[in-house]
């Protein structure tokens, strides 16, 4: 064997590799927050209390296509899954390589889709999966900073995604995000979740 194939890694490539195990799925949402802080909106993944209270008022009986917008490293992922019946979906959608990538490689359950693409094309998507309508669409995208007037236009298409009596569940730390829900949604219901950090606001908008 070569000396080449037994040389080691650069020290600061063998560095890298052990910051990643160290700080795991951490590591991974700070290392995307970094490369796209408009996309991603937060440093930290949403807290517990958070997650929990955001998906309450759920229907999990009636509810065959769960979508999710910016994922992140999953913190919605496991708890929408431990809900989901056994012939249901997850699809999660994120434009940040490196999130879906790490959710591709950290997720083994067969009812679970990832797709690095835009929350804005939802409707393509779905129906390439075989879905007509979403019964849930869950976004911690923050809407308000988002590039190219993309807020309105997520907003829009998530309201044709969905079905009568689905919901688009969105979680921000702007109160602003309901005015971009309100003219796609006229029954918006509203909470805060206080244990994240920091605060966030909690949106439900129905569709009728």
């Amino acid at each position: 064997m070569s000396s080449t194939a037994l040389a080691k890694p650069p020290l600061l490539d063998r560095i890298k590799a052990r910051a990643r195990r160290f700080l795991g799925p951490w590591g991974v949402f700070i290392k995307g927050f970094l490369k796209h802080p408009v996309m991603v909106g937060a440093i930290l993944p949403s807290s517990g209390g958070t997650v929990v209270k955001m998906l309450a008022p759920v229907d999990w009986a009636q509810t065959k296509l769960f979508v999710e917008y910016g994922p992140g490293v999953g913190t919605f992922c496991q708890p929408v899954l431990d809900h989901l019946r056994p012939d249901a979906t997850l699809l999660v959608i994120d434009l940040n390589a490196d999130f879906i990538d790490y959710l591709r490689k950290t997720i083994r359950d067969s009812r679970f889709i990832a797709v690095h693409g835009s929350a804005a094309c939802v409707n393509e998507i779905i129906a390439e999966f075989g879905f007509q309508h979403a019964d849930y669409i869950l976004s911690g995208l923050p809407f308000s900073t988002l590039p190219d007037n993309l807020g309105p236009v997520i907003a829009e298409s998530t309201a044709r995604a969905l079905r009568p009596g689905g919901a688009f569940l969105v979680y921000q730390y702007r109160a602003r995000a309901r005015d971009f829900m309100a003219p796609f949604f006229r029954k918006i219901d509203t909470g805060i979740s206080l244990t994240n950090i920091p605060p966030c606001h909690l949106f439900w908008g129905w569709k009728e």
